[in-house]
């Protein structure tokens, strides 16, 4: 009974799950370094399925956690704007490949939107779940803003956003192989905009000029989509 009353004191604290948090991913990165870098151990992957697992075996509400992630939370801006720094350091490269870049990124966000959204009319999806995926293409925060603007739930969009970067990650070594892609600047730019935060993470892992290019195309993938699902989804007759 003393045990129990302790485990629900200490869950309670925001600093109980902040030290779960940090211990899992650098468990995650260990069980990654093992499976020498296989796609399929991504460590965000890892550590996003084990403490769902935790959270439902001691049956922790999303909110509870939530106050002690929350400071890591707050990372995630500054960790953002430090993706500056590669971008700086190759800006040449990316001068050079601009116009490249901008067709790139537009055409792809685009392709985003429609396929995801047509398939998922094709299979009878109702109006808020369509309305949820269009956006799943850009990174969380954006992506939650883009759903509640046109209709859709923005937790549900935020799922959905994880959901894609994963099988972004998994899919993309495959797709560079039988691609025969080798330019690490193009596995970047393909990562930053098909899986957005989870593919520039992986796309550091490769090499700082993969990061400065998928940082480069996360950023421009929501700029345009910011103002291409409202579009698409008036057009369609969704909103």
């Amino acid at each position: 009974m003393e045990i129990n009353n302790f485990w629900v004191y200490f869950a309670a604290r925001p600093l109980f799950w902040i030290l779960v948090t940090l211990t899992v991913f650098q468990l995650a990165l260990w069980l990654n370094k093992k499976a020498r870098g296989h796609s399929l151990a991504h460590p965000v992957m890892i550590s996003l399925t084990l403490i769902i697992l935790l959270l439902l075996l001691t049956e922790t509400d999303y909110d509870t956690y939530f106050e002690g992630a929350q400071f890591i939370h707050f990372l995630l801006g500054p960790a953002t704007v430090a993706l500056a720094i590669p971008l700086y350091d190759h800006f040449a490269r990316i001068r050079r490949m601009l116009l490249p870049i901008l067709v790139s990124c537009l055409v792809g966000s685009v392709t985003a939107v429609i396929s995801a959204v047509g398939i998922a009319w094709l299979l009878g999806s109702s109006t808020p779940m369509l309305l949820s995926l269009a956006p799943k293409s850009v990174t969380s925060p954006i992506a939650i803003g883009i759903a509640e603007q046109i209709g859709g739930y923005p937790s549900l969009a935020a799922g959905l956003v994880l959901i894609t970067g994963v099988i972004g990650c998994l899919l993309a070594p495959s797709v560079f192989r039988i691609l025969k892609i080798q330019d690490d600047s193009v596995k970047g730019f393909a990562l930053g905009l098909a899986a957005h935060g989870f593919g520039t993470a992986y796309a550091l892992q490769m090499s700082m000029l993969a990061g400065a290019f998928a940082g480069l195309a996360m950023g421009l993938t929501g700029v345009f989509s910011s103002f291409l699902v409202p579009l698409v989804v008036r057009l369609a007759g969704l909103g």
